[in-house]
């Protein structure tokens, strides 16, 4: 099922995975407030969808993942200060609470908010000739608001030399840092790969899973001991749960229901 929930979105759902693709390839796929507005659309759509077990990001083409704001909009910075919370950072509370895999497809250039997009999902895979920065700087701005899903994501000296110099780095450098999981240049065939080895397991323990990472994430030991002791056991009880162990014990492969 193809659908778009605007000309400058994509998605895609089909065996299982959502495909949402930033359609601005003539502008290195930036975004702006209607991709960002959509992005977050399709993620409600997909968490409201239990046949969707995984959610692939990337951009159209194979020149760019996201190269940021958009600046020739002349809009970029501009914000209703009247408003608490800014678009972009509600994309982020909203990836918090998503309990399916999101998966990074690095086509090409991931720059400054495209960074903010990749370090949102849970994985990644890249193409040997994606590079990654933070310009901003050489515009007379900061990528502040990345900070909040990036800062924990890669060690601190390397995050202060991309952000104060705004010098790029290859997907070689990123795959080092932590930054992607995968590199190759065989990009869809590594994705797929990847994938299988999502799809073959219990939808129900990743649900949870997920849930409990992103939880435990800014917990104390203590807190996150007694929150993750509970979890362990609720997820004990799951029909997923019952059916893994009763196919280890019958030397089976399960039939996962995702409940």
């Amino acid at each position: 099922m193809e659908n778009s929930l605007t000309q400058d979105l994509l998605v895609d759902v089909r065996d299982r995975v959502m495909r949402i693709t930033i359609n601005r390839e003539e502008r290195r796929n930036a975004i702006n407030p209607d991709v960002v507005n959509a992005i977050s659309a399709a993620l409600d759509q997909a968490q409201a969808d239990r046949d969707v077990r995984v959610i692939v990001l990337t951009g159209a083409g194979t020149n760019a993942f996201c190269s940021g704001a958009d600046l020739q909009s002349g809009a970029s910075f501009q914000h209703d200060h009247s408003e608490p919370t800014a678009p972009f950072a509600n994309l982020a509370r909203k990836v918090r609470q998503l309990n399916i895999p999101l998966v990074a497809r690095v086509n090409g250039a991931c720059m400054a908010g495209g960074i903010g997009l990749l370090s949102m999902c849970d994985m990644a895979v890249a193409s040997e000739h994606a590079i990654f920065g933070f310009p901003e700087v050489k515009v007379g701005v900061f990528p502040s608001q990345v900070l909040s899903v990036l800062q924990h994501l890669i060690p601190r000296r390397v995050l202060n030399e991309m952000c104060i110099t705004g010098e790029p780095i290859t997907a070689v450098d990123a795959k080092a840092i932590g930054l992607v999981n995968y590199v190759s240049d065989d990009l869809d065939g590594k994705l797929t790969w990847l994938l299988d080895r999502i799809l073959d397991k219990s939808p129900a323990a990743i649900r949870r899973g997920l849930y409990t990472m992103k939880r435990v994430d800014s917990m104390s030991f203590e807190e996150a001991a007694a929150f993750t002791e509970s979890q362990i056991a609720l997820t004990a009880m799951t029909e997923d749960a019952k059916e893994g162990r009763a196919a280890f014990r019958e030397k089976r492969k399960p039939v996962w229901t995702g409940r």
